[in-house]
């Protein structure tokens, strides 16, 4: 017997009720919503009418004559008051919404007994540390209310602890970095090592914030920062650290940006900078990303002690002297600019004496950026020659006030290296990489208030200078534009920022404004003398060698005398 077709409304009218049933349920939900307040003041009315059965039903029959009159003489008086219906019937309302709500008591967060658990095991722990035999009422012992000492705590979405304020007893030891260092130790491990944590010690009100700070941009592409001549910016920070921000481009959107801004020239404490890193921790990323702000406004000379190229895309560029990564070439530059910040001393004293402004050569700036300078000094401790950082005592002594910067990179291997008049005159500091907290206090001279990230990006570090507290820093991603490694967006980043290049590629010659000229003479002294310096070791090295062939001749004829024939 053959099959009999299912009618069609049964084949396929299963999605069809499935979206009128939905359609449904959409249209009652908001129905709901809209009539929400009608159906509140409905129950309410039903509320207040149960209550009134239920009183009339309780008064005894002989005052119930007696209660119908005082009823009726209080309608009679609304209804003969003027407004008073009105003013019955919205009191009548309010009282039905007042008892209409929704009293049902909230049920328990699902997420309450979690935290509570951790707060519990933190205070738990914290006892050993904030409690003595001899306190008569201890804030902390086992067992105890750990509501009293965390009175305000913060969770995020995932259940973890995102911020807490913890009160200690008076006699908690909290001036002595020791015994601060254990606490943010303990509470670092319970809450979870792999987040920063900035902590707040309180000590007139005895109270210790912790916070987990969220990690910093590594996105933000080199740009021109909105920045006043003298001011460099060195990378971004917390938005609770500093007052200031800047707009900057980040990915598709602007954001504003709490930076780090280090400032420089004749009113500045802290003229030097020195940063320090592990290799691959970003410290050639920080310095091109100097040069490239340096170049708005002034000159710069480059000494790259690692050999490897990080700086080619400099080479040439307008107001960029030299880039030089040997140790003649070192030497000649280090020697031309403790001249020439001599000569801006003897032209800014003469101007000053005779009443004149500075002369315009002795304003514009001039950036010494050295990347790994004591390579050269083992270089030239095995040629027998001076330390090239001793040529840097005079722009390190008085270069800020013919605004001359002097900006070291170099890596902790090689800190003990560093010339002492290096270390004393480099107030600005910058440690990058990953550092134990004894290396961060030995460049810094403080320990930072956070604790150290897990995993550290290329350009993450701290930075101090000189005065306040140490910040968390982000260099910007300034990376190589002929290292194709990087990415493109980056890469074309930097190269929008180069200057352009001093001398056309076809050898002819333009027309120079007289700013120009005077950077192009500038750059022809500076030429003049590594072409100078090169020749009198040319010539040292010829005179060397004609000294040893003439004594190699005179030599020649009594060894054949004494030979036998």
């Amino acid at each position: 017997m053959a099959r009999r077709p299912l009618p069609r409304i049964l084949s396929t009218g299963g999605a069809q009720l499935a979206r009128s049933r939905e359609l449904a349920r959409t249209a009652a939900d908001s129905a709901t919503d809209i009539l929400h307040p009608l159906i509140t003041i409905a129950r309410g009315l039903g509320r207040l009418a149960a209550a009134g059965r239920h009183r009339w039903a309780e008064t005894p029959k002989d005052r119930r004559g007696p209660l119908l009159f005082l009823v009726a003489a209080v309608i009679l008086t609304v209804a003969l008051v003027p407004y008073g219906p009105l003013l019955a019937a919205l009191v009548v309302t309010a009282a039905a919404a007042w008892h209409g709500r929704d009293r049902t008591p909230p049920g328990p967060d699902p997420a309450e007994e979690p935290r509570n658990q951790r707060l519990s095991t933190l205070y738990e722990a914290l006892v050993p540390y904030f409690s003595t035999a001899e306190d008569p009422s201890p804030l902390y012992a086992h067992g105890g209310e750990w509501q009293k000492a965390f009175p305000s705590s913060a969770f995020d979405d995932s259940g973890r602890l995102r911020r807490l304020l913890i009160r200690y007893p008076a006699y908690f030891t909290d001036g002595e970095a020791e015994a601060r260092a254990r606490i943010e130790h303990l509470l670092t491990a319970k809450a979870g090592r792999d987040r920063e944590y900035l902590f707040g010690w309180n000590e007139e009100g005895n109270e210790l914030s912790l916070t987990a700070l969220d990690p910093l941009p590594t996105g933000i592409a080199a740009q021109r920062f909105v920045t006043a001549p003298g001011e460099t910016v060195l990378g971004f920070t917390d938005p609770s650290e500093v007052q200031r921000t800047l707009p900057l481009t980040y990915g598709e959107e602007q954001h504003d940006v709490p930076p780090v801004v280090w400032r420089t020239g004749l009113r500045s404490t802290e003229p030097h900078l020195l940063a320090m890193g592990q290799p691959g921790s970003g410290t050639s990323t920080l310095l091109r990303s100097l040069a490239l702000q340096a170049l708005r406004h002034g000159d710069v000379v480059i000494v790259d002690g690692g050999g490897t190229g990080e700086y080619a895309c400099l080479t040439g560029r307008d107001g960029v002297l030299a880039v030089e990564c040997g140790l003649s070439g070192v030497r000649t530059s280090l020697e031309w600019a403790a001249t020439e910040t001599e000569r801006r001393l003897i032209a800014v004293n003469r101007a000053r004496q005779a009443g004149h402004p500075p002369p315009a050569d002795t304003r514009r700036p001039l950036w010494l950026l050295l990347d790994r300078p004591t390579a050269f000094t083992h270089l030239a401790a095995a040629d027998g020659r001076e330390d090239p950082q001793a040529l840097l005592q005079v722009p390190l002594r008085h270069g800020r006030a013919v605004d001359v910067t002097v900006v070291v990179a170099e890596q902790f291997d090689s800190a003990e290296a560093l010339s002492d008049a290096l270390r004393q005159h480099t107030r600005a500091r910058v440690v990058l990489g990953p550092a134990t907290a004894e290396q961060l206090k030995a460049v810094l001279g403080a320990p930072p208030h956070t604790t150290p990230p897990p995993v550290v990006p290329p350009g993450r570090g701290y930075a101090w200078l000189g005065t306040g507290p140490v910040h968390r820093l982000q260099v910007p991603a300034t990376p190589d534009p002929y290292d194709d490694s990087a990415g493109d967006a980056l890469r074309t980043a930097v190269q929008d920022l180069l200057p352009p290049k001093t001398t056309p590629a076809d050898g002819e010659t333009v027309p120079e404004p007289p700013e120009a000229m005077a950077r192009s003479a500038k750059s022809a002294r500076f030429t003049k003398s590594v072409e100078a310096a090169e020749a009198t070791e040319t010539a040292d090295a010829e005179g060397t060698e004609a000294a040893m062939e003439a004594a190699e001749e005179a030599l020649a004829p009594e060894a054949a005398v004494g030979e036998p024939s």
